[in-house]
C-alpha cells in the first residue's frame, strides 16, 4: 500500500511541475499600452501636433509597457515627460534614440522647433 501511495505522490507532484514549468515558458507578455487622462507626473506625456489639429501642438499621455502605432497619423513630437517610463519612438525608419530615454526625464527638441516626425512611440 505504501508503494501506490508513494507512486501517486510522485506522479502528483510530477504532473504540478510539468504544468507549472509549461504555464511559464508559453505565457506571452502582455503588452497594453494605452491613452490615459493627463495629469499624473508618472505617465508618459507627449506634446504633439498633427496636421488635423491644425498645428496646435497638445499633450497625450499613455500609460503601460508596449507600442503604440501611428503611423499615417502625421504627427509630430514636440516634447516627452517621461513619467515613470523608459521612451523610445520610431521615425525616420528607426527606433530613437538607441539608448531609451530614462525615467523621470523632460527631453525637448531644440535644434527641431517644428518638432520630429513620430510613427510609433513604445514603452518599454
Amino acid at each position: 500500500m505504501k508503494h501506490i501511495i508513494k507512486r501517486a505522490a510522485l506522479a502528483a507532484s510530477t504532473t504540478l511541475a510539468l504544468t507549472a514549468s509549461l504555464s511559464a515558458v508559453s505565457a506571452p507578455s502582455a503588452f497594453a499600452i494605452n491613452n490615459v487622462p493627463c495629469g499624473r507626473s508618472d505617465f508618459l506625456t507627449l506634446t504633439v501636433h498633427t496636421t488635423d489639429s491644425g498645428n496646435i501642438p497638445y499633450d497625450w499621455c499613455l500609460a503601460n509597457a508596449g507600442t503604440f502605432d501611428m503611423t499615417g497619423a502625421n504627427m509630430w513630437l514636440h516634447r516627452i515627460s517621461t513619467g515613470n517610463n523608459r521612451v523610445q519612438w520610431y521615425g525616420d525608419g528607426k527606433w530613437q534614440p538607441a539608448n531609451p530615454i530614462e525615467k523621470n526625464t523632460v527631453y525637448t527638441f531644440p535644434n527641431f522647433p517644428g518638432g520630429v516626425r513620430m510613427d510609433q512611440i513604445r514603452i518599454l
